[in-house]
Order: structure tokens, then sequence, then C-alpha cells
């Protein structure tokens, strides 16, 4: 047999196979959350969101004061996520409500990609789209049309700059700090970057031998100190800070929001498996990590169990955490890197924006009727009532349609001490307190969920009676006198 039969050609690989994991990621992560472009509207607050930003646009100013409430008009408040709302605000002006729905599953899809792209670096690619499908299970709750999806792109770049440097032993690049002033503009949640700086730093003089760790240490420090300028690096300057701070200062009220409720294991979800999973992982397989990388594992998980808006830092940023050491006890090696082809690339971002396109022309995404009471609140206007005391779920909508609210999203405003009070009222623990209300602010009309007990309170409440009710809302206007003076008809 000669040479030349016996030379077997190489089969030709299809173009469509050479495009790499995160490059599917992102356009199935895409394509998922536009076809679901509902759910990501599902938050009362992505209303007063787009709001403001909307004010900011027209005004180009931003608000130091609070012009949307009767109870805290002209208090000083800052929208600490005034760029996010900008950018939401835009998207809908061009689009309708697919424009935000479309910018969610943009930084949603870029975040998975990230996620699976930083990953694929150190294990092979099929266990980095395992990894980040996971994180995207326990985190699909959480993405919503609201400003901190924006932000996890940006988190994930930043996560994973300070992890290469600590594991090179050397500083960030200052490349970064204008990642954290985008991020402190976009979000309050930028203070959670500076504890990653922190807990990456350890991290650096773990590693380091000890005759770099002092001057490691400088490196770091000026870092740090440059990170912190950049998070002032806002329209409200060291104000943005403050703001940060003072959501965290909310005490007793951060138990009564859901987002910020403990994780609740009474049922078995997601979040209880992966744990379970992974304890029983590691115990199995014997992992091992390094102290400082211990200590951020624990820190994640503390955080998710206190806030369940945390989850998605967990999911995120735990692969992170354990990526190298992990990859290092085991000998798993990431597959050779695959570069994107222009054709495949052109054809699938062609056809995402079409469908995109296609979506917005049908105009079928839209908030769901919960949180959207149109009639509810064209039957408040018809009656002309001017000082609403509504449930808390109902404050981004009434902003939208520009009535004067009691009560909405923004509890750094309002604080605690005039929360618990409300909350007290409306679920009649303080039933005198719920009199004070309508007395003390003037209320003509009530606008509460048909479950909230002060709802069907004021059905049996001289002095009141209903002006609108369906399944999501009902409405009690006063007929006469003075509110005070409404008690429990005989």
């Amino acid at each position: 047999m000669s040479a030349e039969t016996a030379t077997i050609p190489h089969a030709r690989t299809s173009a469509f196979a050479e495009v790499p994991a995160w490059f599917w990621m992102a356009c199935g992560v895409y394509a998922l959350l536009l076809i679901v472009g509902d759910r990501l509207l599902a938050d009362s607050d992505t209303y007063w969101q787009i709001a403001v930003g909307r004010w900011i646009l027209d005004h180009r100013a931003l608000p130091s004061v609070d012009i949307y409430s009767f109870t805290k008009a002209g208090q000083p408040w800052m929208s600490s996520s005034w760029l996010a709302q900008v950018l939401f605000a835009k998207a809908y002006d061009l689009a309708g409500w697919t424009g935000p729905a479309a910018l969610t599953a943009a930084c949603g899809a870029a975040t998975f990609a990230l996620l699976t792209a930083i990953l694929s670096r150190a294990v092979p690619a099929i266990y980095a789209s395992l990894v980040a499908l996971t994180a995207l299970v326990l985190t699909c709750g959480h993405l919503l049309a609201r400003p901190h999806v924006l932000v996890l792109p940006i988190m994930m770049v930043w996560a994973n700059g300070l992890m290469v440097a600590s594991e090179r032993r050397e500083a960030p690049s200052f490349w970064l700090l204008p990642l954290i002033a985008l991020w402190a503009n976009l979000h309050g949640g930028f203070l959670f970057g500076l504890v990653l700086l922190g807990a990456f730093a350890l991290d650096a003089m773990w590693n380091a031998a000890p005759a770099q760790r002092l001057p490691l240490a400088l490196c770091w420090t000026a870092f740090g100190i440059g990170a912190l300028a950049a998070c002032c690096a806002t329209p409200y300057g060291w104000g943005s800070l403050l703001a940060s701070l003072k959501i965290l200062s909310l005490g007793e009220l951060l138990h009564l929001i859901a987002e910020w409720m403990p994780a609740n294991f009474s049922h078995i979800d997601a979040f209880e498996l992966s744990i379970l999973g992974l304890i029983g992982g590691a115990l199995y397989c014997g992992v091992r990590l390094p102290l400082p990388r211990i200590a951020l594992v624990l820190g994640l998980l503390h955080m998710a169990l206190s806030h369940v808006r945390n989850l998605e830092l967990f999911a995120l940023l735990l692969p992170l955490a354990a990526l190298m050491p992990v990859a290092t006890q085991f000998d798993l090696r990431a597959a050779s890197i695959v570069r994107l082809k222009a054709a495949p690339t052109t054809i699938f971002i062609v056809a995402l924006c079409a469908s995109t396109w296609f979506v917005a022309a049908r105009g079928n995404i839209a908030p769901p009727p919960i949180h959207s009471p149109a009639a509810a609140v064209d039957a408040l206007k018809a009656h002309n009532a001017r000082r609403v005391l509504n449930d808390l779920q109902f404050g981004g909508y009434l902003i939208w349609r520009q009535v004067p609210v009691f009560v909405d999203g923004r509890a750094e405003l309002y604080g605690e001490t005039f929360e618990m009070a409300y909350y007290r009222a409306l679920q009649l623990k303080d039933v005198d307190g719920f009199f004070d209300l309508l007395k003390t602010y003037d209320i003509d009309a009530v606008m509460l969920d048909p479950a909230t007990p002060a709802s069907r309170f004021l059905d049996h409440i001289d002095g009141w009676q209903r002006l609108y009710a369906d399944d999501c809302v009902v409405i009690h206007v006063r007929t006469g006198g003075e509110a005070a003076a409404a008690r429990p008809a005989g």
C-alpha cells in the first residue's frame, strides 16, 4: 500500500463546532431570558426605577430630595442607582417593556458567559458549563429588571481581576478601578466590591513568601485607597458611601423586606440541595482549600443564609473562590483555547438582534397584572383621591402613574421607625396606630392587597366604603367625617 493511499484525511470540523462554550452560554441564556421576559419585570420597583430615570433625563439633574411621596416629600434622598435608572428609562423609550427586559437579559447572559469563560481557563469546558448552569438555576429568581442585575458582569470581571492578582502574588491592575467607579454609579452594592478586595488581599498575603508580604501589602493598600476613591467618583461623592451604609442600618425592617429575609429551608429548594451537594462532595472527595479561601466561602454562605438577595453572590463567586485550588488538587486541565469565528458569531448575533426586534414589535412583554393595578388606579383618579395609604407592592406603579405615594420600595428614605409603624398598623398589630396613620396623614383613600388585615378591617369601619375590588387590590375611600373619628361600626 502506497503512502498516498495510506493517508487518512482529517475530518473537517464545522465552524459552529469551534465556537467556545462561553459564547454558547451567552446566546442560550439571552434567548431563554427573553422568552420568559415577563418574569424579568415581576417586581413593582421596576416602575419607579424607570420613573426616576425619566426624571433625570428630563431635568438633566439628579434628585436630592424626595419628590414621589407625600409622607417624606422634600426629605433628603439620593438615587445611588442613577445610571442604571437612566439606562432602563432609555431602554424603555426605545422598545417599550421589551427594552428593560432585553437589557436585563443581556446583562444576565454576559454574567454567565463570563463565569463560563473564567472557569474554562482552569477546567474542561463541560465542567465550566455545568457549574454556570447550576449558578443560573440558583439565581434565576433574582434576575429582575433592577439595577443589581446590571452590575453582575462588572462584579465578575472585578472579582476575577482580584483573584488572578492574588494567585500571581501581585497587586491588582489599576485598570480595574474604573470598573468599581462604574459599579458605584449603577448600584449601591459596590461596597461588596470593597469587601472582596479585602478578602483577596488577605489571600495574596497568604500565598506570598514572607519576604514579599510587606511590599505586596503596600501595593494592595495603595490599590484599596484608589478603589475607595473610585467609589466616590459619583455625582453624590462621599454621599454614595453613606447612602449604601444607610441601607445596611435598617435593623428590624430588613427582616420584613422579602429580599432581605434569611433563607427559609422549611421546603427543599435548589439552594438547600446545592449546599448539601457541596458539603457531601467536599467530604467524599477530600477537597482542600487555603484558609483565606475557606473564610471567603464561609462568608459567601453566611451572606446567602442571612439575606436571600445575596444568593446570586454565593452562586457566582463560590466557583471562583474554589476554582484554582480544586483544579490543582484534582489535576483538572482546561482544553485548548477556542477562539470565536467571524461567521458563526455574526450569524448568532444577527439572529438574537432579530428575535429581540420581533419580540419588541409584538409587544408581548409587560409587567404582570399583580404589580400593575391599572383599573384600580383609574378608579382612584376618577374619585380625585389625593392622599392614598397604599400597600408597599403598589408604590412603584403609583409613582409610574404620577400618584403621590404613602410608601414605596425606597426603604432607606422612609427608615426603620416609619416602616415598622406602618407594618404594625396594616397588619393590625397596632390598631390605634392604624387610626393614627389615617388621621395624621389625612388619608382619603386606602389601597391594599385583599390579604392585608387592614383591608378587611375597613369593611367594618364607619366613614369608609369600598370603591373598587378585584383579586389583586381593594380600594376604600372616606365617605365623610374625620378619619380619626372612624371606629368599628356598632
